[in-house]
């Protein structure tokens, strides 16, 4: 049985009209204008984080920081790295893998596999090509998407569209990172918020389960210097100069990216609520991208939330950017703290600039 189907039965267990909304209550509420044509449910989840963990202490002995400085500022206090040999793919491919087999399905029925990422293998080709490779996906397209720590998100949405569109019966989506690979470990603002991890979902049409509702994204390019890495591209390829002035690694503006999330995120997360008829103290479970807990902290008060509805994870993971919701999301489900008629909100922002919300009806 599928872990996801212990949700029907907890749900067995409710009395009569209690206080838990069901899937299809909400979703006769959705706009029609918000659904396409077939419901597209979560058949299985699946994450993997490497095994190495880089503490604060460890920190401590390569920059100038501290674990005050650092849990202080942003709420973390170890993050999770891949080995010398590990690349994105094969972080992916252990999600993946996990999400099958929660779904109960075989690699050789899969349609469609999207790859949200920053950190591929390689420029050439699609890391997802390596990941259909090594699962075993004979019969599966797909392609890689660039969309920094809202990737999950768009992901997802991009592979509703395409389910609901009958364009493809089923689709895995993978969101998977090694941060690390594009760490400056001199940069003390930046080193010490990201870690290596991935997650996956699996949609299909028809069936029982957690139905996806709703989504809502966008992108503000005026801010694409907040969060960048400037060499590797086409406008500034690598060189050994670039590579001197370690141009290949992430730099990030905090500050300024800390005013963007805490000014943009309690809208989105209005915004895509009340076009389903929703508050947010409607909302069963927040699931955030893990940036830094103080944005989080900030976001839930201008909500009016406390942050015990929200899956907070960034303690022992860091910033895992795409990786990061479909890692909590796995993480909350197996912990039991969804259960069947919840409300459940994927909520992302980061490099782009980015940011975006789904809906879900478990």
């Amino acid at each position: 049985m599928s872990p996801l189907a212990w949700d029907r039965r907890k749900d067995d267990q409710l009395p009569a009209g209690a206080g838990r909304a069901g899937t299809s209550t909400l979703a006769a509420r959705v706009r029609p204008t918000a659904r396409l044509s077939s419901p597209v449910r979560v058949l299985g989840l699946g994450a993997y984080v490497p095994a190495g963990v880089l503490s604060n202490a460890d920190l401590e002995r390569m920059v100038d920081t501290s674990d005050e400085w650092i849990r202080t500022r942003t709420g973390i206090g170890e993050r999770r790295v891949a080995g010398r040999g590990e690349a994105t793919s094969d972080l992916a491919v252990q999600a993946a893998r996990q999400a099958l087999e929660s779904a109960g399905m075989q690699p050789g029925d899969l349609e469609l596999i999207l790859l949200a990422t920053a950190t591929p293998d390689s420029p050439v080709p699609a890391t997802v090509c390596h990941v259909q490779r090594e699962l075993g996906a004979e019969r599966a397209t797909g392609f890689d998407l660039a969309a920094g720590c809202t990737g999950f998100v768009v992901a997802v949405m991009t592979a509703h569209s395409m389910v609901a569109a009958g364009s493809f019966r089923n689709a895995l989506v993978i969101g998977a990172e090694k941060m690390t690979s594009i760490t400056d470990y001199g940069a003390r603002e930046t080193c010490v918020l990201l870690g290596d991890g991935a997650g996956a979902m699996l949609l299909a049409v028809g069936g029982e389960g957690p139905e996806l509702i709703d989504h809502l994204t966008g992108i503000d390019g005026g801010g694409s210097e907040l969060i960048q890495v400037v060499a590797g591209g086409s406008r500034c390829p690598a060189s050994e100069q670039t590579v001197g002035r370690g141009e290949h690694y992430l730099a990030m503006r905090g500050r300024e990216v800390y005013r963007f999330a805490v000014s943009k995120v309690p809208g989105l997360v209005r915004e895509i609520l009340e076009r389903n008829g929703l508050a947010p103290r409607d909302v069963d479970l927040i699931v955030p991208h893990q940036a830094n807990l103080r944005i989080l902290e900030a976001v839930a008060r201008e909500l009016g939330l406390g942050l015990d509805r929200f899956a907070i994870n960034i303690d022992r993971f860091g910033n895992t950017s795409s990786a990061s919701i479909p890692i909590a999301l796995e993480e909350a489900h197996r912990a039991g703290r969804i259960a069947r008629g919840d409300r459940v909100l994927l909520v992302a922002f980061g490099a782009g600039l980015t940011w975006g919300a789904s809906l879900l009806a478990w």
